[in-house]
């Protein structure tokens, strides 16, 4: 038996790299030897070993967010199996390809005591893409063994892509010689290749689109997901529309069609009444702002409707290339099955070709209506849009510069430090915890300048969770190598995932942790249970108020780190973290209480509240 796994084991390795797995993940266990000792001994197979079943699981996450290129994760049987769970969830949600491997026990040991052994099949329910049980492997089989192993890694990267699990039981001996296994296909490719063509809309839907959307005032929101953020920018300037770019659609940048803060615009009534829309289009992901969020449902709302306006609703579209449901408001009117970069080209080429073929010539496009021209005043729906974005960006920039000396740094100010270093180092990715964090980049980063330093921004926004985001920074590391990846954190979200701490100073990755210490759960001071409920209950169910030293800890694990507890020295620890010669260095930024968070980011707001009626939007805009 052990010769019979060992052979079977190699050749799910030989498939897996033919189809292009190159990390895998390995939890340390027995029953998963076989596959465990395939993986460690494949040439073009890069392993990490994981304490840690379930920062093992988002590692391998992290490397497949970050290459888009599936990771395989591998456990041993039992319990270990159950750790896994969060991380499938959180690649199911946000669609990133994942392969499972749990090893298990023969049938023979189920329901008689046997230690390690629990039902595994199918333990992720609906979390998965495909379940495969392959059972006990043995000699009558191997011709399939290279169908089934190919089987396994297609059925990942599918539309959408996502998790399948790989159940395999092994019988003792776990070791063995292995011998010869099946040979594969003589061109190297791998035994099933499943091909999805990615979706290209038809002309139908396109001159549908242009009809609908020509001379009206639209937004594009821009989120995870956007694949060709220049063609999405191209679309927009032919329809003189604004992107609300969110960090992580990657088209935040220094470009005449992109606002940076439609969170703080919107929160100023009289403008989100005047800005209405009468097209929202979400491009991949929805954004992380409630605020922006509920904005665009109001737009939306049909009138009479709770919260509507008597204005006709907005036409709302779904853009994204599986075509998932993104619409927890239930208002989208047409959801498109295709990448937002696809679909954006082929409407910007339709609409060009229409705007030539009016004006009677095939050369020398005019420019098309309210086109923003930056030396001119604020004139039409991209400019009123683009005004007050730059008055935001200059109140923000004015306002957190008013906290120096001795005061402690804010939230906001450590965000903005942290994407700007990140992007000053030509960082590969910089991972954004949920919560406070990926809210305050989504608020306060401001358009960063194109080029090939910048860094892609990556969160667990699927599940939304505070879990794994240092594993899943660690394994975005390992596949992006040697490219650093930064990683901005709070501190509750720091310390559950403490144990991805665990030998990652001696990892061939270069990471740097941001942490944000405020003692305790900061967001949820921005949430109604703060005001319904009395302080001392507040503080014990929401507040989570630790003393753990997030600086000492890291130390214990021997990562160098720089500790920051004034505002006039935030910018000297950022250089510290820049140049710090270590491959995994931290900064412990200490920004106060949570009650002078909240008001930091009330003044913020009243700083862009009092600088927007300064600025006139144009009549019609």
């Amino acid at each position: 038996m052990g010769n019979v796994a060992t052979a079977f084991c190699a050749t799910l390795v030989d498939e897996w790299v033919r189809g292009g797995i190159r990390e895998a993940f390995i939890a340390p266990g027995s029953r998963s030897t076989p596959l465990a000792l395939a993986l460690a001994g494949h040439r073009e197979v890069h392993d990490e070993v994981v304490l840690d079943e379930r920062v093992a699981a988002f590692m391998a996450l992290g490397s497949a967010l970050a290459s888009s290129r599936p990771a395989v994760v591998l456990t041993t049987s039992g319990t270990a199996v159950t750790h896994l769970h969060a991380a499938v969830v959180e690649a199911h949600l946000s669609e990133v390809p994942l392969l499972v491997c749990t090893a298990d026990r023969p049938p023979e040991l189920y329901g008689v005591g046997a230690a390690q052994t629990i039902d595994q099949q199918r333990i992720f329910g609906t979390a998965v893409r495909a379940y495969l049980d392959l059972g006990v492997p043995d000699e009558h089989n191997r011709s399939a063994w290279r169908s089934l192993a190919a089987r396994a890694l297609a059925e990942t990267m599918g539309v959408p892509a996502g998790p399948v699990q790989l159940n395999l039981s092994f019988r003792e001996p776990l070791v063995g010689d292995g011998g010869p296994i099946p040979p594969g296909r003589s061109d190297g490719r791998p035994w099933h290749r499943r091909v999805v063509p990615a979706a290209t809309p038809s002309e139908a839907l396109l001159g549908e689109l242009a009809e609908s959307w020509r001379g009206r005032r639209g937004v594009l929101l821009a989120g995870a997901g956007v694949d060709d953020p220049q063609a999405v920018l191209d679309l927009a300037e032919e329809l003189g529309w604004p992107v609300l770019a969110e960090p992580r659609s990657n088209a935040r940048v220094a470009a005449p069609v992109v606002v940076a803060h439609a969170d703080a615009i919107v929160r100023v009534k009289a403008w989100s009444e005047r800005l209405r829309p009468e097209v929202v289009v979400q491009l991949g992901q929805m954004p992380a702002s409630k605020v922006l969020a509920g904005w665009t449902a109001a737009a939306a709302s049909v009138p009479g409707a709770t919260g509507a306006t008597g204005a006709a609703p907005a036409e709302r579209v779904v853009v994204n290339e599986a075509g998932s449901w993104w619409d927890p408001d239930r208002q989208a009117a047409l959801v498109v099955a295709c990448t937002p970069g696809r679909l954006a080209a082929g409407l910007c080429e339709r609409l060009r070709a229409e705007r030539v073929s009016r004006a009677g010539s095939a050369t020398g496009f005019d420019a098309p209506v309210q086109r923003f021209d930056v030396d001119s005043p604020p004139v039409g729906w991209l400019a009123a849009w683009r005004a007050a974005d730059d008055a935001a960006a200059t109140a923000l920039g004015d306002e957190l510069a008013r906290v120096t000396g001795g005061a402690m740094p804010t939230e906001p100010a450590v965000a903005r430090g942290a994407a700007a270093a990140a992007h000053r180092q030509g960082a590969g990715a910089l991972v954004v915890s949920s919560s406070m964090p990926v809210r305050d980049l989504e608020w306060y980063l401001p358009r960063t300048p194109t080029g090939d330093t910048a860094p892609q921004v990556l969160s667990n926004r699927g599940a939304n969770g505070i879990d794994g985001v240092v594993s899943t920074a660690v394994g975005a590391a390992v596949a992006l190598a040697p490219a650093p990846v930064w990683v901005l954190i709070g501190d509750l979200a720091f310390l559950h995932d403490g144990n991805a701490l665990l030998n990652v100073a001696e990892r061939d990755v270069t990471v740097r942790l941001v942490i944000v210490d405020n003692r305790g759960g900061g967001i949820f001071s921005f949430l109604p249970q703060a005001s319904a409920v009395d302080g001392a209950t507040f503080e014990r169910l929401f507040g989570t108020r630790q003393q753990l030293d997030p600086a000492a800890l890291l130390r214990a694990h021997d990562i160098e780190t720089v500790e920051v507890d004034r505002a006039d020295r935030l910018e000297r620890g950022f250089e510290e973290l820049l140049h710090c010669p270590s491959r995994v260095a931290a900064l412990v930024v200490r920004t106060g209480d949570r009650a002078s968070n909240v008001a930091a980011h009330d003044r913020l707001h009243a700083a862009v509240a009092a600088a927007l009626p300064a600025v006139q939007p144009a009549a019609g805009a």
